[in-house]
Order: C-alpha cells, then sequence, then structure tokens
C-alpha cells in the first residue's frame, strides 16, 4: 500500500512498480512504442454540467481539468505554472495583472484563444441571468460582485482584453494565491462565438470546443464521457495517453469487480468492506484530500430550527468509531470545519484553531430535550436524513441513523436521490438533514470558510450570519497574514458557535490503481490528473 501523510503536500506523482511481464518485449521498462496509450476510469455517475461557469462538483470538475485549460495550470508537483497565458506581469501595488495569451494556444477546433474568449468567460460567469454558483470566486475582481448581485454594470468589471493577446485583470486589493485560484475550472476561458452561436454548446460531445490537452468526443449519458488527446494543444508533446474513458458505475460492488477482471483502471473510493484486504496491496492508496464530509441542517426545517437540537445531533455521532470501523481509509474525526493542511505563520490553522466540541452522549440528550421545551415539542418532529446514492455514503448513514436511536432515543429515516437529482433536491430547499462533501479548490481555509457564505450559492441550509459574513470578508482583504488568520478562526468560531450542520471527518480519498501506469498526479483537492500518464505495460 501506498499511504500519504495528510495535508502536506499539493500532489503526489505515482510511477508503476512492473511486476511480471504480460506485456511481452513491451514491458518490463522495455519501449511502449507499441502499447494502446488508454486509461480506463470510474467517474461513478454523469457530470452534472461541463459548462466551466456552471459545474460545481468534483465529477465534472475532473473532466473539465483534463479538457480545459486557464491562464494558470498547475505542474506534476501541483505548484501553478503558466498554461494559456505566456507571460504576466504584476503592477507595483499588486492589483493589476496583465496577462499575454500564448500565439499557439489553440482551440480544439483550431482557431486561436484570444483574450477576448477569457473576457467574455469570466463576464458570463458573472453574468446574474448566468446563475453561476461558483461566481462569488471572482469577487476579488474589481466590480465583480457588484455585477454578479445586479448592483453594478458589467463595464465596470475589472477584466480587459486590450487586444487579442492581452488580457488585463483588476483587483480590490492585492491576493497572495491568485496564481493559484486561477487554476480552478470557473477561471477557465470559453469560445465566445461557439457560446454565442449555441447556448447549449456544453451538452453534447459533437458542439464543444475546448483548449486543454484532451478533447471531449464521446459522451454517451449516464454511461460514459471519452476525451482524446488534444493534437492542437500548444504543450501537446507533453501528454502521452491517446484516450481517456470514464465509465459511470456507481455501485461499489459493481466497480471493484470490474477493477479486479481489468475493465477498469483506475477506481476512486475504494468499497469499505475490501479496505482490509486491499490496504496491503501495490494497487491501493490513501490520499490526503483537502474537505470535509459533513450532514448539513436546513435551518428553516423543523426540528433543526432550534440551535440546541442541532448541537444535540452533532454531539451524538461517534466519529472515531464511524471513521475506524465504517470508513476505514484513515479519514480524521472532524470537530471543526477547516481540516488539516493549512500552514499559517503560527502552524496548522487546524492545530492553532482546534476542536469546537465534543461528543457526548449525556450533554446531547440535555439539549435535545431542552430544544424540544423550547419550542414546546412533545415530541419531536420526524427526522428524514437525505444522501446521494453510493454504497459508503448508505454505510455511513445507516451508522450515523443507529447512532441516534442509541444515543439519543432518536429513529430517523433514511433516503437516497441518485447525484443529478440530489443536487437540485438539496438546492431547493427540500431536505431536512442531507449529506454533502466540500473541497476546498486550493489549500486555503477561506476557499472553506466560503460554503456557508450568507449570498454563497452553495450554502443550502439558510444560515445567514452577517458577523461571519463580514469576517470573511474583511480577510480576503487584510494584508497582514496573521490578521489574516485570525479573523478566519474567529469566522469558524462564528459557525460553530450556530452549527448549520455537522461535521463527521475530513476526507482521505482511497483508490485502486493499475500498475501498468506511470506518472499518475493525486493532487489534494482534485481526482487524479492524467496529462503526464503513460501505460507501460499491457
Amino acid at each position: 500500500m501506498k499511504k500519504w501523510v495528510k495535508g502536506v503536500v499539493p500532489a503526489v506523482v505515482i510511477g508503476s512498480v512492473l511486476a511480471g511481464c504480460s506485456g511481452g518485449d513491451d514491458s518490463g521498462g522495455g519501449s511502449t512504442e507499441n502499447i494502446d496509450q488508454e486509461i480506463v476510469v470510474n467517474a461513478m455517475s454523469e457530470p452534472p454540467d461541463l459548462n466551466p461557469a456552471l459545474a460545481t462538483d468534483t465529477t465534472s470538475g475532473w473532466i473539465l481539468d483534463h479538457v480545459f485549460e486557464g491562464l494558470y495550470t498547475k505542474d506534476e508537483e501541483g505548484n501553478p505554472v503558466l498554461g494559456a497565458a505566456s507571460e504576466v506581469e504584476q503592477s507595483e501595488d499588486g492589483t493589476t495583472y496583465t496577462f499575454t495569451i500564448r500565439e499557439d494556444a489553440t482551440w480544439s477546433d483550431g482557431t486561436p484563444v484570444t483574450a477576448q474568449d477569457f473576457e467574455y468567460a469570466w463576464k458570463n460567469v458573472l453574468n446574474p441571468d448566468t446563475g453561476s454558483s461558483f461566481a462569488f470566486y471572482m469577487y476579488y475582481i474589481k466590480g465583480a460582485e457588484a455585477y454578479n448581485k445586479g448592483e453594478g454594470s458589467v463595464e465596470d468589471v475589472g477584466v480587459t482584453a486590450e487586444d487579442d493577446r492581452t488580457f488585463v485583470v483588476e483587483l480590490d486589493a492585492p491576493l497572495g494565491y491568485f496564481d493559484e485560484l486561477l487554476t480552478m475550472w470557473t477561471f477557465y476561458p470559453v469560445k465566445q462565438e461557439t457560446a454565442k452561436e449555441n447556448a447549449n454548446w456544453a451538452g453534447e460531445a459533437d458542439t464543444y470546443v475546448s483548449n486543454g490537452p484532451f478533447t471531449l468526443e464521446t459522451w454517451s449519458h449516464d454511461s460514459e464521457v471519452i476525451i482524446e488527446k488534444n493534437e492542437e494543444y500548444w504543450d501537446q508533446e507533453v501528454v502521452t495517453l491517446d484516450k481517456i474513458t470514464y465509465e459511470m458505475v456507481n455501485d461499489a460492488t459493481t466497480y471493484y469487480q470490474m477493477f479486479k477482471t481489468d475493465e477498469l483502471d483506475l477506481i476512486q473510493t475504494v468499497p469499505t468492506d475490501v479496505i482490509d484486504q486491499e490496504r496491503d496491496s501495490e494497487e491501493y492508496m490513501e490520499t490526503p484530500y483537502f474537505g470535509t464530509y459533513m450532514y448539513m441542517y436546513n435551518v428553516e426545517e423543523e426540528p433543526f430550527t432550534n440551535e440546541k437540537v442541532r448541537r444535540a445531533f452533532t454531539m451524538a455521532v461517534d466519529r472515531e468509531l464511524l471513521t475506524e470501523n465504517v470508513t476505514k481509509a484513515g479519514e480524521t474525526p472532524a470537530y471543526a470545519f477547516v481540516p488539516e493542511g493549512a500552514e499559517t505563520p503560527s502552524g496548522d490553522f487546524r492545530e492553532t484553531g482546534g476542536d469546537y466540541f465534543e461528543e457526548n452522549n449525556d450533554e446531547a440528550k440535555a439539549l435535545l430535550e431542552e430544544g424540544m421545551e423550547e419550542e414546546g415539542w412533545d415530541e419531536l418532529p420526524e427526522v428524514e436524513l437525505l444522501y446521494n446514492t453510493s454504497e459508503n455514503h448508505k454505510k455511513v448513514a445507516e451508522t450515523v441513523q443507529e447512532m441516534y436511536s442509541q444515543n439519543l432515543g432518536v429513529d430517523i429515516k433514511l433516503s437516497n436521490q441518485e447525484w443529478n437529482t440530489y443536487l437540485d433536491t438539496t438546492k431547493q430547499g427540500n431536505f431536512q438533514m442531507a449529506r454533502m462533501g466540500w473541497i476546498g479548490v486550493l489549500v486555503d481555509p477561506v476557499v472553506i470558510l466560503d460554503y456557508y457564505l450568507g449570498d454563497s450559492p452553495n450554502n443550502r441550509t439558510n444560515w445567514v450570519n452577517e458577523e461571519y459574513d463580514q469576517l470573511i470578508a474583511d480577510a480576503k482583504v487584510e494584508q497582514d497574514p496573521e490578521a489574516r488568520y485570525e479573523l478566519l478562526h474567529e469566522a469558524e468560531s462564528v459557525l460553530m458557535e450556530d452549527l448549520p450542520f455537522n461535521p463527521i471527518y475530513h476526507y482521505t480519498n482511497t483508490y485502486m490503481t493499475s500498475q501498468d501506469f506511470e506518472n499518475i498526479v493525486y493532487p489534494v483537492n482534485r481526482y487524479p490528473y492524467l496529462k503526464w500518464a503513460e501505460k507501460t505495460a499491457e
């Protein structure tokens, strides 16, 4: 087994350990010239949206990261490096960036990527009519928040294409991690002409145009996505794979068996009931993942309108038992929102902030009784826990259900929905308590804490706290690092006092990967990156 310490590296690159000679003369470190450079991975579900402006989930992001490229991209160590831009100049005050688009940056249809494409794409994300849930990531840009909230003009947004290759970005204040922020898919370019001609250009493979190392060739909805090497990509010489197939197999037993029979080369979220037997396998791996698994409370739906009830439900979950005996993948029990891994001048943010609560069944029962008395409830309103369909999510939910029965004397119902339906249901607020995970697009506390901003479309709890929002806003413009992190600690304290959610554990990803491949990169906040991957044996 390969296991990596949580939160200490932005990405790890795994080379293959060649075993046996199944590839004949081309295996065991020899030439790979006659080996089909193809890999089949499991996406588990249909990507909800492959439009960079609208995607909010890690499944869609996994594909987008391979078919698009922003001004910056990531190298094999996870560091931001220039991508579609060849040069960048920063003003002395740190608020203005002038990018030069590569002369050889090309769309998959052979036309040049232009600065106008970037301007169009970013302003489209901010356009209130677009309805982008990730538009708030652009609020660092001058005029962006006002335009997105319908309080300003698009002409006042600080992104300008001065000519075909010159793109200027103006920020409200210097931002130390702006280069890394620009690697996320929300900042990818979109071909202006294509998008204006067809509003649904991103819905099918035959109308899809992108600028990354791969192109979208086939999208058989609810079945598979196939991407192929983009011969128009400026850096295509570093791309070895000719084809990546994303299967959509959600049943854990099925996709595990498909891996064992070589129908899949890489699977994620290894079934919990086989982790113990696979733990010592060279194919098995645990990697850090900068995010938190949680249950959201809808604070406008009884009984979670009451803070004491929310706290009771939070304190009645035995996280150590759950992670050690159910999930089994080295996850860290969560007693706060921000996971380990974000370094600050005072040390790791999580270690500095500490835990905000502890598990205590007696206190949880007392809080539940107090909350019911405050609301005048003789009986607790019926509670339903909603989760998206997955064998592992089901096992966690069933365990939590049993804990509530034993520790609180409360019987809850369980319900599950397929991912796309689930996203719509929770977005509409049609739930009492629902599973959710949040992964930081970069390793910084602010991108975790952003989730519960009052105006964040991703915050589906209906919880709004002006003090919390202001602390986050202040932190985003604070230039002194120590003062900035102190503001973020204060914000997390406000969040954990009101508890609109129940943190369960901080993620670890589990994978099984065929040893026929090398140079696969495993980022701490994305799924495996295959730009440099190579098949070395059949």
